[in-house]
């Protein structure tokens, strides 16, 4: 037990938690951090098992009552986390040093900024952080953990975590973000002729197939065993794979998550209930997210139209103010998404490459704040009249 009533621990699942303890650290705003997405990856196989996540949330307990929660996984390797780090693994190999396995409190396979560190109210947020990283601390010492990553933690959380000593690391994303636009002809009237006209080609090459909106309520076993297929039929042609979501995790989402599901699908024409391609989102309280894309055939016209231009035409009528269109892409930057910091925040043991790492980090910050200076300067929105 900690001087402050603290004591720290590991969870081996979600579902080791009651749900009215995990909606009192956890409000409902942001659906990745729902008991329900993490309970879905677990409980359908996407995470544990032989998929090198497994399960490993940290706890903090007061007396009898928890009081905060990281979820986090032990990590075998480093795939599905996008706030990548091969390059410093690889160092390790050549020396060689072992790597894994490293701790990352993360939302697997989903490179979404949010709430990393949830918190009963009233909870000193300086004395959890602190029994946190010490904990942490004394895994690294004691040849438990080769590395702590907490990767898209919120910007308040990501200066937190580096006064306790962690070394921050920047990505840059790209962000759609809703200027109270009235509709989609709004948005496009904000932006140079170029890209207008760029668009509206784009747009119009998709009008040869049956464009939907479906809500999680609406989707049918028809709609999802299609979308699965959509999904894993465009893993498979990149990456040799079905994807990391199993079949039965997608199941789970639809049946505890529909609320916050929304699916822009294109139907075949000829085959008015064939789905040929389709993006799956979720819904936050003000933010749409964009997760899940899969089509049976190549289109980089419909990519556009079901990943970006639907999603932007649903925040404007729904009222939300951004559309967080997954990660990568720079084609994003054309489109009207801006460019954004993320973070990541990491602790490593002790050892000959600890300050080559520092400097990469140093070095690495320095590159994407350029960077995300020239890519804000690129954005296609006509300058405003003074």
């Amino acid at each position: 037990m900690t001087d402050d009533g603290l004591k720290p621990g590991w969870l081996h699942s979600v579902n080791d938690i009651a749900k009215p303890d995990w909606q009192a650290l956890f409000d409902n705003a942001h659906p990745f951090s729902r008991q329900a997405f993490l309970a879905a990856l677990e409980q359908g196989g996407s995470v544990d098992g032989n998929s090198g996540w497994h399960s490993q949330h940290l706890a903090v307990w007061q007396g009898e009552q928890l009081v905060a929660l990281v979820p986090g996984y032990l990590k075998t390797h480093s795939y599905g986390e996008y706030l990548f780090d091969w390059q410093i693994a690889q160092a390790y190999q050549q020396l060689p040093l072992p790597y894994y396995p490293k701790w990352v409190a993360a939302l697997p396979f989903t490179p979404v900024t949010g709430p990393r560190l949830g918190m009963r109210q009233g909870t000193d947020q300086y004395a959890v952080l602190h029994v946190v990283c010490q904990f942490l601390k004394a895994e690294l010492n004691q040849g438990k953990l080769h590395s702590v990553q907490w990767l898209y933690p919120e910007a308040e959380l990501a200066t937190s975590l580096a006064e306790q000593g962690l070394w921050l690391r920047y990505d840059v994303q790209f962000l759609w973000q809703n200027k109270h636009y009235k509709d989609f002809n709004d948005f496009l009237a904000r932006l140079n002729s170029r890209k207008r006209k760029q668009i509206a080609k784009e747009r119009a090459a998709c009008t040869g197939l049956s464009l939907q909106t479906l809500t999680g309520e609406q989707l049918t076993d028809n709609h999802w065993r299609q979308l699965i297929r959509c999904y894993q039929a465009t893993y498979l042609k990149r990456s040799g794979h079905h994807g990391y979501i199993t079949p039965q995790s997608f199941q789970l989402m639809a049946k505890t998550m529909a609320t916050q599901i929304v699916v822009f699908a294109a139907f075949d024409s000829q085959q008015p209930q064939q789905i040929v391609a389709a993006a799956l989102c979720f819904r936050g309280k003000d933010a749409l997210y964009g997760r899940y894309w899969g089509a049976l055939e190549h289109n980089d016209y419909l990519h556009f139209e079901l990943c970006y231009y639907q999603g932007i035409e649903y925040c404007i009528k729904q009222g939300l103010s951004f559309f967080d269109a997954g990660a990568q892409g720079e084609h994003k930057l054309k489109r009207g998404f801006a460019p954004v910091l993320r973070y990541g925040a990491y602790r490593f043991a002790d050892t000959p490459l600890s300050a080559a790492i520092q400097g990469y980090f140093k070095q690495e910050q320095q590159h994407l704040q350029h960077y995300l200076q020239a890519a804000a300067a690129a954005l296609p929105y006509k300058a405003l009249v003074k």
